[in-house]
């Protein structure tokens, strides 16, 4: 095995040499280095081609220079990006061999084969087209910079470069932004979490996920200890002090939480520097007057407590054309903050998940009419209830609906399988079910929404267009097409492989059947607006969550009411607040 291995990465290494040779003449590399290429303003518009947010790098990078860098943030660089840095010729082809090595043989290694100044090329000269042709353009300019330069000189450049998440590039501007100093004032525990953002800024942001931060500037430190930096006591030691950040003012201007969703989108497609700097034009699916009627909707939410310094409760709602998957309104909470509930807040469903064991049922060879016992029930000692701990003896499967009656609901899911109603559920896009460990989903509380760790609001929404869309689900998208700065399509929706035939068109004209009558004289009268109407409630059993998730054949809305701090509404149900939002929203959307 190790014979064939090594002949592997040797004949990697030939072809490596090879295409070097061969793309050299192609590479069009100038005898002196090119100037440095201008960050370009990326667009987004709404679907009607109005602009409604720009997108670009803040021109706030402050260059410092080398002396009035800590050495700490210097060494914490090398020892995770580049350890060889001061050994190589700006390639590391010891690196690139140890990562080779990594990957043939499936071993994680702190290090990749892209040296600190090939980044510096990459970032400071180069696109950000993915393609061998760049990458050798990036391994040559690398060897002009590392020959035009100095090492000290190579590294101040760098740190003056890289980016930081948010707009933000430079460790000048990142001391400033993330810990309101300069970046000379900055102490290890500082430096090591400024160290760790590169490396995927908007996850490792402490101000998107402090946790993540910390765990990363804990992989920093480890680093540095191991290549000598520090000892193993100070790298312990401050690997367990907490970090304080100082979050800079929100600017809250447009439909802020759509348009912070797409550029997160965006970013995990192109990477940061092809959002901030690539010049991208991003035509959206949002329609500008009915986001504007989400919001106006959202106001109807009552004021309960305070928590955070933000109105409780919060909410959400998104509206999704079922044909296209194209989100048509977004609003992610009330507040200043930039926590978008909508697309992140996993929260439990309640009721509101049951039309996925009815869409087992039917599909398993129920009807609206099948009868249906709701009467006492123990599963291995679990005893369901109803919400007002009645029975209704034999009824109907299209009144279980109607009423959402819980016991009934469970011995459906009984006779179908939990495993099949979890399986429609991920096959119309819910992907937060656990199916692993010692607390999982693959019980009957599902059924009546008790899951593991909840579902968004989006991806909830989402799964209901296919109930609208004959049974079609359509993935949800908040793009239309994507254009780079030259006018070339990048991508552009709808994909043929993002639908697929999930349940049959007459178990979908069946379940809305049902969902019909939750509206017209079931649980979510208050959402009736007349017509071909369609929804469910959700309500969980502590009230700390209620939905309204409904539907006419080309619009799905859903709308989410709960505390931030997980705190109890009084007596909220799906059929009170949520659904008079919903109502509220669509009458005034014109349907």
């Amino acid at each position: 095995m190790k014979i064939f291995t090594g002949l592997i990465i040797i004949i990697s290494v030939v072809a490596i040499g090879s295409g070097i040779g061969y793309l050299a003449a192609s590479a069009n590399i100038q005898s002196d280095l090119p100037d440095i290429q201008p960050a370009f303003t990326s667009h987004i518009y709404d679907i009607k081609g109005n602009e409604i947010a720009v997108v670009h790098a803040e021109e706030d990078r402050e260059p410092v220079k080398s002396d009035k860098i800590p050495k700490n943030l210097k060494n914490a660089f090398v020892a995770t990006e580049d350890v060889r840095f001061y050994d190589h010729i700006g390639i590391d082809f010891r690196g690139i061999l140890r990562a080779m090595w990594a990957n043939i043989t499936h071993h994680a290694i702190a290090e990749g084969g892209s040296t600190i100044t090939q980044q510096l090329a990459r970032n400071a000269y180069l696109t950000q087209e993915q393609s061998f042709r760049r990458k050798i353009q990036e391994m040559f300019l690398a060897l002009k910079i590392e020959h035009r330069h100095t090492k000290d000189e190579i590294l101040e450049l760098y740190l003056n470069q890289i980016y930081f998440g948010r707009g933000i590039y430079g460790v000048q501007a990142a001391s400033k932004y993330y810990f309101g100093k300069n970046v000379e004032d900055l102490n290890l525990n500082e430096c090591a979490m400024l160290a760790g953002i590169p490396k995927s800024p908007n996850f490792y942001s402490p101000l998107n996920n402090i946790e993540a931060a910390q765990k990363r500037k804990c992989v920093v430190l480890q680093q540095m200890a191991k290549y000598g930096y520090i000892s193993a006591d100070t790298a312990q030691k401050i690997g367990a002090e907490e970090i304080h950040v100082e979050p800079p003012a929100v600017k809250t201007d447009g439909p802020s939480y759509f348009v912070d969703y797409v550029i997160q989108t965006m970013i995990e497609k192109y990477g940061d520097d092809g959002v901030y700097k690539g010049g991208l034009k991003i035509y959206t699916t949002l329609d500008m007057d009915m986001q504007k009627k989400a919001e106006e909707a959202m106001q109807n939410l009552p004021e309960l407590q305070d928590a955070n310094g933000l109105k409780q409760p919060q909410g959400a709602l998104v509206a999704i054309d079922p044909h296209t998957g194209y989100i048509k309104a977004m609003v992610g909470g009330r507040g200043t903050d930039k926590f978008n509930r909508a697309a992140l807040a996993e929260r439990q469903p309640g009721s509101a998940f049951k039309p996925f064991v009815f869409a087992a049922a039917l599909e398993s060879g129920y009807t609206p009419d099948s009868v249906v016992a709701d009467s006492p029930l123990n599963i291995y000692g679990w005893s369901p209830q109803n919400y007002d701990r009645s029975y209704s003896g034999s009824v109907p499967l299209r009144y279980v609906c109607e009423q959402s009656l819980n016991v009934a609901t469970v011995r459906v899911a009984q006779d179908v399988g939990i495993e099949k109603v979890i399986k429609y559920a991920k096959d119309m896009g819910i992907t937060t079910l656990v199916m692993e460990g010692e607390k999982n989903d693959g019980n009957l509380s599902t059924a009546l929404g008790g899951i593991t760790r909840g579902v968004t609001p989006l991806e909830l929404t989402s799964a209901y267009c296919t109930f609208a869309n004959k049974g079609l689900y359509v993935k949800h998208t908040p793009i239309v097409k994507v254009l780079d700065r030259d006018g070339n399509v990048l991508e552009e929706y709808p994909k043929p492989e993002t639908s697929k035939q999930v349940i049959k068109e007459e178990t979908a004209e069946s379940l809305n059947s049902m969902l019909r009558g939750v509206v017209s004289h079931g649980t979510g009268t208050a959402a009736n607006i007349g017509g071909d109407v369609a929804g469910k409630t959700g309500t969980t059993s502590d009230y700390h969550d209620a939905w309204f998730v409904g539907y006419v054949p080309d619009l799905v809305v859903g709308v989410w009411v709960g505390a931030d701090d997980n705190q109890r509404m009084g007596t909220m149900t799906g059929g009170t607040t949520p659904a008079n939002i919903w109502r509220i929203f669509m009458k005034a959307a014109g349907f």
